[in-house]
């Protein structure tokens, strides 16, 4: 098949290579000159995608990859058109559209009778069949699912093992009619490969969710369901530590019995979904107060653990944060991948600041000017500090002592990943942890 893929970001482009490995021609189509440049010299825009980057350098040489900003032109020569760019979203989680609507202007523009076309970025449900259907119509003349098929067919993979996700979840597809959602699961089954799965009720592969509603709201249930659940283990972790037990101990017992999957409390949830995606489903269904209870309950946990700091610092006979030299360990979302998206980092340095504290930030993973960029002080290594948060899993923090950080009094460990060993005469806290 020719098939073009709507932006070449770290979803789209590893769609568009995995869709060419298995011998389809690719069109990525980009806003991004310099992304349109980059992946036309074989290399890619960012960093971080285990197997991409030798994977595109094969795939444009052998001309089985190309990258264009001439959206309509690319549409036009396709048979299956894969729309992959983000919806935008204020810090309250309502969607901006824009991007999205000038992608689906362009696919319209280009559209012929009988090309598939597919959205994977997550939308609130109604999304596909009530604003981009019209949109396609409009722009094309044509009907869709009549003149052409139009599905929903969320993308569930995570950065850092996006390959490895694509084989490992079932792809759900939903589309305008039973036609179009077969057209939808047919051109999934010849663009991806799955792993066996036992545990599942029916085999791994492309599974026909009957609309593009059901398939919406799919994306939107198992994301909130994450938010929801960490936000009860972030409640059971502050009652843990008023009434000083550990709450490791009790999730680890709760789990042993099949019927309880207690996620594990922390400083922050950050990243572009799940954070994101509740307020997206409140966009629908505002009355679901659980879900608005456990994003209020997850979205304190950064001033709470500079709560804890406070208390800490007062115990070893300090008065207030003002003038403290705090450094927040880590700025990335979670260990190991590099994205501030919706990070834990901005709530706990505000918190900080707000207190009077001297922040500074480190990162394994961002360059001192990145960091600036980001609206921090770089921490120096080797400089005195008298305390410390961890806010990322960090495979590196694991090695920490306050060798790395002269004069530290105090540390919050926002995520449990410090040897506990390794920091005697520090006054170590944890969130969750009774106070120890």
């Amino acid at each position: 098949m020719q098939i073009c893929v709507f932006a070449l970001g770290k979803i789209g482009l590893p769609l568009a290579v995995q869709f060419a490995s298995l011998g389809h021609r690719v069109t990525g189509v980009d806003v991004s000159p310099r992304v349109v440049d980059l992946v036309n010299s074989g290399a890619v825009p960012f960093p971080g995608e285990p197997g991409l980057e030798e994977a595109v350098k094969q795939l444009v040489a052998d001309g089985r990859l190309t990258a264009t900003a001439d959206g309509p032109a690319a549409v036009a020569g396709a048979e299956a058109v894969v729309v992959v760019v983000p919806l935008v979203v204020d810090g309250e989680g309502v969607p901006d559209f824009g991007l999205l609507d000038a992608a689906t202007s362009a696919v319209a523009a280009g559209l012929r009778p009988g090309t598939l076309v597919s959205y994977e970025t997550t939308l609130p449900v109604g999304t596909t069949r009530e604003r981009f259907a019209p949109m396609l119509e409009a722009g094309s003349g044509l009907r869709a699912g009549h003149d052409f098929p139009l599905v929903f067919s969320p993308e569930r993979v995570s950065s850092g093992r996006i390959f490895a996700d694509l084989r490992k979840y079932p792809k759900l597809v939903g589309g305008l009619d039973e036609a179009g959602t077969r057209r939808g699961v047919e051109f999934y089954e010849q663009v991806l490969e799955f792993d066996e799965r036992a545990d599942l009720a029916r085999p791994n592969g492309v599974w026909d969710l009957g609309s593009p509603e059901a398939a919406e709201l799919a994306k939107l249930a198992e994301t909130t369901y994450r938010d929801v659940n960490i936000g009860l283990a972030n409640t059971f972790a502050r009652y843990a530590d008023r009434i000083g037990v550990d709450v490791a101990r009790v999730i680890e017992a709760c789990n042993s019995q099949p019927f309880s999957h207690i996620h594990q409390p922390g400083i922050a949830v950050g990243g572009h979904c799940i954070p994101v995606y509740p307020r997206m489903y409140l966009w629908n269904d505002p009355a679901a107060e659980v879900v608005r209870t456990a994003r209020a309950a997850n979205a304190a946990m950064p001033e709470y653990a500079v709560e804890l700091l406070a208390e800490e610092h007062a115990a070893d006979g300090g008065a207030g944060l003002e003038g403290v030299r705090v450094v927040v360990l880590g700025a990335a979302y979670r260990g190991g991948v590099k994205e501030t998206a919706f990070s834990g980092v901005f709530p706990t340095v505000r918190a900080l600041r707000e207190r009077g504290a001297a922040v500074t930030v480190a990162d394994p993973m961002y360059t001192d000017e990145e960091l600036r960029a980001l609206g921090f002080e770089p921490h120096a290594a080797g400089s005195p500090v008298d305390a410390a948060i961890v806010q990322t899993d960090h495979e590196e923090y694991r090695r920490l002592s306050p060798a790395d950080l002269p004069g530290i009094k105090v540390l919050i460990d926002g995520r449990r990943v410090t040897d506990a060993a390794a920091w005697t005469g520090v006054r170590r806290r944890l969130i969750g942890a009774g106070g120890r």
